[in-house]
């Protein structure tokens, strides 16, 4: 596997334990609409966070308050205008908007996790496949990573006449359920949820909350987004509430 080199970045703050995993400070973001004559809409301002291992943090608040942007920020799908965002990448402190985007893949294939709300997949390809995906770019052999995506899919109870068919066609909470896997099979340090249960039924929502109660206890950080408030209040330690910009 080829080892990536990073950058050198500024050094994080002093005061990071070593039980943190993820610290965001002062964190700014600022849309402009060069479609409507260039208005700017603030989203985050001045937006902190820092996440230790086994801890689930819920960002909470009204819809269009900044929440997804934040999500999206932590992933480095949105660069931010300022402030930092610390991930602890392989035993070293790295700042993802200063990363050169070879570097911001390396932390996503290792460190950082991601359950979207939405499965973007290539047509005909299997969804065995599409969530082994992940672990395969790792390197693990492709029978181990299959063998740990069934296991996933067995618990989620996705169907097995699903398993070799591709998730184009699948239903919401089958797509979401493939997301869910294709995440939780990588033991990553830090996971992002953007509401992981939306689609889910009772049963499945209840597998999904022991799956978080069980990467919390293996050490994993989680920040996650839950419009269903009783699986915040089961899986979450704590909030971050946001309040919508003027």
């Amino acid at each position: 596997m080829m080892i990536t080199q990073f950058t050198p970045s500024t050094a994080p703050p002093p005061h990071l334990s070593t039980e943190v995993r993820l610290h965001a400070e002062a964190l700014g973001k600022t849309f402009t609409l060069h479609t409507q004559g260039g208005v700017r809409l603030p989203v985050l301002d001045g937006v902190s966070l820092t996440v230790k291992a086994g801890e689930c943090v819920a960002l909470t608040g009204a819809s269009g308050s900044g929440k997804s942007t934040l999500m999206r920020s932590l992933y480095g799908n949105y660069r931010v205008d300022s402030g930092s965002i610390w991930v602890r990448h392989e035993g070293t402190w790295v700042d993802l908007p200063q990363l050169q985007p070879h570097e911001l893949i390396a932390v996503r294939q290792k460190t950082i996790g991601y359950v979207s709300q939405f499965l973007r997949v290539i047509p005909r390809v299997p969804a065995l496949e599409v969530a082994a995906e992940p672990l395969l770019e790792l390197g693990v052999a492709p029978e181990t990573a299959l063998d740990t995506v069934r296991q996933l899919f067995e618990r989620l109870n996705l169907p097995k006449r699903l398993w070799h068919l591709s998730p184009t066609t699948f239903s919401g909470g089958e797509k979401q359920r493939v997301n869910i896997a294709r995440a939780f099979a990588v033991g990553y340090p830090v996971l992002l949820l953007d509401e992981p249960t939306s689609a889910l039924d009772a049963t499945n929502r209840q597998v999904v909350m022991q799956l978080i109660e069980e990467r919390k206890a293996a050490g994993c950080a989680l920040v996650g987004i839950f419009h269903d408030e009783d699986v915040r209040k089961q899986v979450c330690s704590r909030e971050l509430m946001f309040e919508r910009q003027n």
